[in-house]
């Protein structure tokens, strides 16, 4: 039976965790990095299925990140209806041609020259599984009143980076898809008025012949101050 205590009225459950002394936090820390630094974005997808129960438990997973005032502003949206993803892969592609076409200033399309990117967005159909996740501007009281959330986007964030982590201790590879504007989800997936589509990501194995741009990611030095 969990252990509550009453503060101000409110249940609050006793906080307790794994500890660790000096050098298993310096190896599990270590462990820890060496392992996300694996992970890589990808476009090479395999169409090899995945138990629904996996993309489940990752769900669940992104679920656990911090919110604003614990209002969980996200809804996960989780496609795989190969019609359905063949719509989303059409209108994506189309605003990502006019992007590609026009919209993107030049110093922008050099900047994506290394990664080779393009318009064409294969793993829309390949990827066993697309994940939309949708931020909650507002919510919707039990008499369907409008309700606020707090820092919706940071909280949407916070738990993208939850479920990007989940996604690779899984085994599995994603990409983190913005075709701009995305509005086109909220329309495919018919999604209520106070959800703005916020990231789409496409999971799955990577394919059996995956290339990945060779680069390395910012030293220690260049991405923290320590005061």
């Amino acid at each position: 039976m969990k252990n509550i205590k009453l503060i101000n009225g409110y249940p609050f459950t006793k906080f307790s965790r794994e500890t660790y002394n000096a050098v298993e936090m310096k190896e599990r820390a270590a462990s820890f990095y060496e392992w996300m630094n694996r992970r890589r974005t990808c476009r090479d997808f395999s169409d090899k299925p995945i138990p629904k129960e996996v993309i489940e438990n990752i769900v669940l997973t992104a679920s656990t990140a911090p919110s604003g005032a614990h209002k969980q502003p996200w809804t996960f949206c989780v496609v795989s209806d190969a019609e359905i993803k063949s719509k989303i892969r059409v209108e994506a592609e189309k605003e990502e041609y006019e992007s590609y076409n026009g919209r993107m200033p030049e110093d922008w399309k050099n900047d994506l020259l290394p990664l080779q990117t393009d318009w064409k967005k294969e793993f829309l159909d390949i990827a066993p599984y697309l994940i939309i996740v949708f931020k909650k501007s507002y919510d919707f009281d039990e008499e369907g009143k409008k309700a606020n959330t707090y820092y919706a986007n940071e909280s949407c964030g916070l738990a993208c980076g939850f479920l990007l982590a989940a996604i690779h201790s899984a085994g599995l590879v994603a990409l983190t898809h913005t075709p701009s504007p995305m509005n086109f989800l909220s329309k495919i997936l018919n999604r209520p008025v106070n959800e703005k589509p916020y990231l789409l990501i496409p999971v799955g194995y990577a394919a059996d012949e995956c290339w990945v741009p060779d680069i390395k990611r910012k030293e220690l030095d260049d991405v923290a101050q320590f005061y």
